[in-house]
Order: structure tokens, then sequence, then C-alpha cells
């Protein structure tokens, strides 16, 4: 996909190649998250690509040089925000003036959907600066599915959640990762961000076929989905974000896929950033996969 230079603002009321499902937002095509290092050369060059995912807690803050970058970028590539602080799954009260913060960003950037991470991330007021994992059980959707629904009532906008890469097991859990996760959603009614290399890291480290995940999510809930390489220690895997993309992960993407059919996806790159254009021949790999699978639909 070419990215129209033209009409490139975000706007969430724009006609761009929408899903024929009618619960579904736009498809955005292929993009990379925004990150501090690449800002310079996004702003010159103004690169061929389709769209940027920012990292929301990056930009919650009075003024200054992220804040000018934001602005300088999102008047020329659609915008959504992906945060890390949420909390969904915790126990704290729903953090309020994160929220509002949360809202005025979204007022400026005017994404097309805000996402974040099904997991817990802090307890008694203490960020752990991490996504922890949940039990997967009857007690944990309901309340995970409430909090949720707080949420979207507040923003007045349905969210995505993503996914998380996981390490342990509870003996609390009476079901798989996938049909905890359908079952959230479907109970709070909010859509899915699927982490593609997540899914990877974590069939690894628990043994259970990936293909399995794939084939529970359900169809019309999946609104974007990540791409990401992980760091393989040979009997475990981490979710590093500080390699390529590796081959069974493309591979995982193409099943992706042929079930959901196009859904708008981009690369995420945390830590050793290579030069600009080796993100773009991944952002191209991505491209010519989908195309492959879907022809023009991609």
């Amino acid at each position: 996909m070419v990215r129209d230079k033209s009409n490139t603002r975000g706007d969430p009321t724009a006609n761009r190649h929408e899903r024929s499902d009618a619960n579904q937002l736009q498809f955005l095509g292929i993009g990379l998250g925004l990150r501090t290092e690449y800002y310079d050369l996004i702003v010159q060059q103004q690169p061929s690509v389709d769209w940027f995912e920012i990292l929301t807690e990056n930009y919650m803050v009075d003024g200054g040089k992220p804040l000018y970058y934001l602005d300088a970028i999102r008047e020329h590539y659609p915008m959504v925000m992906h945060g890390v602080s949420l909390s969904v799954g915790g126990t704290d009260p729903l953090n309020k003036q994160y929220l509002e913060q949360l809202k005025n960003l979204a007022q400026r950037v005017r994404p097309y959907w805000i996402s974040d991470h099904l997991c817990w991330t802090g307890q008694g007021g203490h960020n752990l600066h991490d996504l922890m994992p949940l039990p997967y059980n009857e007690a944990a959707i309901k309340h995970v599915a409430n909090r949720v629904r707080q949420v979207q009532e507040f923003l007045e906008r349905r969210i995505l959640l993503e996914n998380v890469s996981s390490y342990v097991t509870f003996s609390h859990s009476e079901m798989s990762e996938w049909e905890f996760y359908s079952a959230v959603v479907e109970e709070a009614d909010c859509l899915m961000l699927l982490d593609i290399n997540n899914i990877y890291v974590s069939a690894r480290n628990h043994h259970f076929d990936p293909k399995e995940y794939l084939a529970a999510m359900p169809k019309e809930r999946v609104q974007q989905m990540h791409l990401a390489g992980h760091t393989d220690c040979g009997n475990y895997v981490i979710d590093t974000h500080d390699h390529p993309v590796v081959n069974p992960v493309w591979q995982l993407y193409e099943e992706a896929l042929k079930r959901f059919g196009p859904v708008s996806t981009m690369i995420e790159r945390d830590d050793r950033f290579p030069p600009f254009n080796e993100l773009m021949l991944e952002l191209d790999q991505a491209r010519a996969i989908g195309k492959s699978i879907l022809g023009k639909a991609a």
C-alpha cells in the first residue's frame, strides 16, 4: 500500500479501506512504532509508512521535544495510541488521573483507536513497569471486563486489549489463554490487538500449538496485529522487541491473515535500533505477505 500524503491526517471518520464487518474500525495498512531514534528522519523524509503507533505514556507531558515531534509527524500520518499502564487486570482502583491524561492526549492526537494490555502493571500505587500475567478463570474474566467497561465509558470509545507474552502459569487457571482472552473481550465488548510474536513466544514457553490459538480468536474482534522480534534462549523465549521478526512468526502471520483477512499491522522495535531502512524492509515484507495472501485487499 502506498500512503496517500495528500490525505493522511488520521481522521477517524475518513473512509480508509473499511473492513466488511460493521463492528470493525478502518484498515490502515502496515505501520511502524514511532520511536525517538527516528524522529528527525521521519519529519525530514516522510517515508512511505502507512501509519504510526505511539507509546501513550511518552506523550503525557506538558510540552517539549516529544510533543513537538508528535504534532509534526501527526500532520502527515494516521496514528493510534498504545499504552502500558492501564492495568485493567490490577486490583488497585483505576487511576483517574491517568485516564484524564489519556483522554486529553486522545483529543490532541485524534487516534484511530486506543489500546493497552490484558495484564496488571502495579500494586499499592507502585508501577512495576512490566506486563504481569493473569490467572485464566471466571473471576478474572469478570474483574477485567468490568474495569474495561469503566474505561470505555470514561473514554467514550471502545479500546483494544493486547495479549501479552507469559513465562509462568497459575494453579488457579481454569482454561487456556485463548479461551480467557476471547471471553474477556466478549464480556467487555472491546476489541483485540493480536500480537503474533507474543503468541509464538508463549507457545514456545508453554508448549501449545499457536495455530490453535489463532483458530479460537473471534474474527470480528481482531482490529490490529503486532509483529516483533524476540530473544531465543533455547529452552525459553523472551519478548524483547530487539531483533528482527523471525521466520516462524512471519509464517504465523500468514496463518493469521488467512483467518482474519486484512488487519492493520505494525512492526515493533524497542531496543537495538537498526538503520531505518532495515525496518522498512520488514514493513515491505509484511506488505508482500499480505499481497500474497489477500491480493489487492492488502
